[in-house]
């Protein structure tokens, strides 16, 4: 009779815990379910404070970055300030270290990551991603003189890349990047100063990115005519926060019919780049 007690006691006592577990385990979706639904106060928090803080490398030309007279430029940031114009809030820029750039976000410290941010799986697992608004690849760029013109000709140089990139990841994972010596730097900008006194032999990067430098400083550089990946550039918010990321997909499509996103394009690249429909 106590063996019987005791048994139906443990059994009592495990379902228990099974059930305890299955709620901590599912807090997360229970959480996502919620904001699919509407209930989340992403956009509420933004509305509130009256202010959209908007996180980026403050170094990535020319979709954000720190311009000659120290302010806060680029064709991104054209985008969201119009969007917040729109919204009835201001914009407010933060610089991250973009190789823990996700921090920031979680921690609520940026509303939003929107600075040329490469769409991947492993970033959707870290956060809400927007619908893509243009097109990227990335690609090596090296010295004209370098006698590099292909990737084949990179084996055995060094490449520099920047930490906590999707350029990183790619290089990396690929047959060249296993041929290669890599060298990890904080921002492209560090990368292409080392390309520029043949630290380095080349620097893999955005393709937005190589083209605008080569245009816009007339250096002695050139993008090799095989990169390795096609790519997309989103919006990345913290999981859960739907409303917001709507409100912004909605604005900027309404800001495309009315011609607004290409005169911004038109701005920085001569042309409309987007892919917002």
């Amino acid at each position: 009779m106590k063996k019987s007690i005791v048994k139906k006691i443990a059994c009592a006592a495990m379902a228990a815990m099974m059930l305890f577990s299955v709620g901590c385990g599912s807090s997360s979706s229970s959480s996502d379910s919620k904001s699919s639904s509407g209930s989340d106060d992403s956009l509420k928090k933004v509305q509130d404070a009256g202010k959209l803080v908007l996180g980026l490398d403050a170094t990535f030309k020319p979709m954000g970055y720190t311009d000659e007279n120290d302010k806060i430029v680029g064709f991104d940031i054209d985008l969201a300030e119009e969007v917040c114009k729109r919204m009835g809030v201001k914009l407010e820029t933060y610089n991250v270290n973009w190789d823990t750039k996700e921090q920031d976000l979680n921690a609520g410290t940026i509303d939003c990551i929107w600075n040329g941010l490469s769409v991947s799986d492993e970033r959707k697992k870290q956060m809400l991603m927007s619908e893509p608004y243009m097109n990227n690849s990335m690609v090596f760029m090296v010295n004209k003189d370098s006698g590099i013109k292909s990737k084949d000709d990179l084996k055995g140089k060094k490449v520099a890349v920047q930490n906590g990139s999707t350029a990183q990841e790619i290089l990396k994972d690929s047959d060249i990047g296993k041929e290669t010596t890599m060298t990890e730097l904080a921002t492209n900008v560090e990368a292409i100063q080392q390309l520029e006194l043949k630290m380095v032999d080349a620097v893999f990067l955005d393709s937005v990115v190589a083209n605008y430098e080569i245009t816009s400083t007339g250096k002695s550089f050139e993008v090799l005519s095989d990169g390795l990946s096609e790519e997309q550039y989103a919006i990345g918010f913290k999981l859960g926060a739907n409303e917001l990321c709507k409100k912004i997909e909605e604005t900027l499509k309404e800001m495309k019919k009315d011609g607004k996103v290409e005169e911004i394009s038109k701005k920085w690249f001569g042309s409309d780049v987007t892919t917002i429909k």
